[in-house]
């Protein structure tokens, strides 16, 4: 494996062998699929859009609940965006209303694992087989997580992940699109570099469609390799003191647990939880030095994003309960011991 000092001294820091070791490990890690690395998550939602043929003019099915990079890059695309209502059990997009707002205009579903909590993916699924409508998962939160012992990466034919510098796995900023499909892999590859295909010199390259300047670098692919040596127990670490929660935080008055779906286990990129009274519950945890909160704006908030103005009640009833505490690896069991104390005295 390079090291990050030869990588700067090399003289080569653009996208090279470093790029290439770090998509074969990140492959193996996944376990499926082929990995297109980038320089951001929102490079990934941008390719695979254009993989699943999403164009101007048509619609893709989204959630409000999630970052909003999500929703960006189907605007990036110039297609309208599409309202689906969660699962109040969950906070992830429901595969009912998913199927009540599907119309011809629909080109792809975009289903996000929010928080680290996997989707109902069996649900998601049987919908986009009986549509034939291409599903690309939002895993920027939830890698590890897994369905049926597999992580995602595995179920979907397109799955995103970001490595900005707070998640899971960082390589300080950057992205990659996992792509079950071996053809489109190919064709993402062009797209990912102005739509050149670096198998041919720039001679004999002929440009036929758009293309972007979203590779990963040397520098970014060798932070991201020193990541992988330890990914298993940094992530371990997440959904330790995820369990840690679910356990203690059961039947805490004023607390209602999330629930997950049936063979889905979530990686805890933040900790999620309904309670009464969030904004009490986030003053008394900032008193006390942790901080809790909301995380996002739900995005049909933003008139930008909001195409069509729907009714999302589910929605609209999780969002007023939803919190987030931490639960990353530098939580120290000390830490969560704490947390818990505060909350069963109250707010």
């Amino acid at each position: 494996m390079p090291r990050l000092e030869e990588v700067l001294y090399s003289g080569y820091v653009a996208q090279g062998e470093a790029v290439e070791l770090f998509e074969r490990k990140f492959e193996g890690y996944i376990g499926g699929g082929h990995t297109l690395s980038l320089n951001s998550g929102t490079a990934a939602l941008h390719i695979a859009l254009i993989l699943a043929g999403v164009k101007e003019g048509d619609e893709v099915i989204s959630t409000a609940l999630t970052a909003e990079p999500t929703n960006v890059a189907i605007k990036m695309v110039g297609a309208k965006i599409r309202w689906a209502d969660v699962d109040y059990k969950t906070g992830n997009i429901s595969v009912t209303t998913i199927e009540k707002v599907i119309n011809a205009k629909t080109k792809a579903i975009i289903v996000v694992d929010y928080a680290g909590i996997p989707v109902d993916v069996k649900g998601i699924k049987a919908l986009s087989e009986k549509y034939k409508i291409p599903v690309i998962e939002d895993a920027a939160h939830a890698l590890g997580a897994k369905y049926k012992g597999k992580k995602a990466g595995n179920h979907f034919p397109f799955t995103v992940y970001s490595f900005q510098a707070i998640k899971h796995l960082t390589t300080i900023d950057g992205g990659a699109l996992q792509i079950l499909d071996s053809e489109l892999y190919e064709k993402g590859k062009v797209i990912r570099w102005f739509g050149l295909d670096k198998k041919l010199t720039r001679m004999d390259n002929n440009i036929s469609f758009q293309g972007y300047k979203y590779h990963m670098n040397n520098v970014n692919a060798t932070i991201g390799l020193v990541q992988l040596e330890n990914i298993e127990s940094v992530v371990q670490s997440y959904i330790d003191n995820g369990k840690y929660f679910d356990e203690k935080l059961k039947d805490v008055n004023g607390v209602e647990l999330i629930e997950y779906y049936q063979d889905s286990e979530p990686s805890y990129w933040l900790y999620t939880m309904k309670v009464e009274n969030r904004e009490g519950f986030i003053k008394m945890m900032a008193d006390n030095g942790i901080m809790a909160s909301e995380l996002h704006k739900r995005n049909d908030l933003h008139s930008f994003l909001n195409d069509y103005p729907s009714e999302l009640p589910n929605l609209d009833l999780f969002y007023s309960k939803m919190v987030h505490i931490p639960c990353g690896w530098w939580v120290t069991n000390e830490d969560r011991e704490k947390m818990i104390d505060l909350i069963k005295k109250g707010w």
